[in-house]
């Protein structure tokens, strides 16, 4: 089981086969304050790449089941996550193979520690660098700098932490949140309030979304927690 996240802490997705490999670059990580998940081939990677939206995925190029490169592909038909591609070939078509299926960089193993650190710092001050200001869902819209909310032509006014859940949804469309992961991300880690602060939040959020009669936008995902997307699932 993982250690939990922390409020403001970069999650990263590392896809690798081998295990000392693996464990050596989650150390490693670890030690630079990063959260780091593992998966141990292609599929569960993929699976993990949906599910947990990372900040960053270092991704191997040789993988059992499904090879970095389709991965890649896929991962890219719903998401802009920096990857950082991992292989041990260093030729330059492999190279322009993988930037071609959608990484953002490619490094070459043996790689040095120093270098790898580095490749990841910059990816991620990349993604912050993008982060956007403003955030749009169906006819939902968000600005982060004014706390402006709207929902089609209709100003929604919000309480501060009101605007910090629904601002944690539009950071994860269509992801499935956990309720543990939605009191970490929005309340913190210690939070020690009720028990049912979320739900009642959730409430709070559904009566203004829905006040003129708009379709519900945060769901219900029955035993698991909430998803932002428009109509449930069937």
């Amino acid at each position: 089981m993982s250690d939990p996240v922390k409020p403001g802490q970069a999650r990263i997705l590392l896809i690798e086969d081998e295990p000392d490999i693996a464990a050596f670059i989650r150390l490693e990580l670890g030690y630079e304050g990063y959260h780091v998940e593992v998966a141990h081939d292609g599929q569960k990677g993929l699976m993990a790449a949906r599910q947990s939206s990372p900040d960053l995925i270092i991704l191997d190029r040789m993988l059992p089941g499904l090879d970095g490169v389709e991965l890649c592909k896929r991962v890219r038909q719903s998401s802009d996550v920096p990857i950082l591609m991992l292989t041990a070939k260093g030729e330059t078509g492999d190279k322009v193979t993988g930037l071609d299926a959608g990484a953002n960089d490619y490094l070459v193993k043996p790689f040095d520690l120093e270098e790898l650190l580095a490749r990841v710092r910059a990816q991620l001050r990349s993604r912050q660098k993008q982060d956007k200001q403003s955030f749009h869902f169906a006819d939902l819209r968000l600005d982060v700098e004014t706390r402006q909310v709207m929902r089609g032509e209709r100003a929604i006014s919000l309480s501060p932490k009101e605007f910090d859940l629904l601002h944690y949804f539009l950071q994860h469309p269509r992801v499935v949140l956990g309720r543990e992961r939605l009191l970490n991300g929005v309340w913190g880690y210690d939070f020690g309030g009720e028990d049912n602060v979320l739900e009642v939040y959730v409430r709070y959020l559904r009566q203004k979304l829905e006040a003129a009669g708009e379709p519900r936008l945060i769901q219900t995902v029955r035993g698991v927690g909430y998803a932002l997307r428009e109509t449930e699932a069937g």
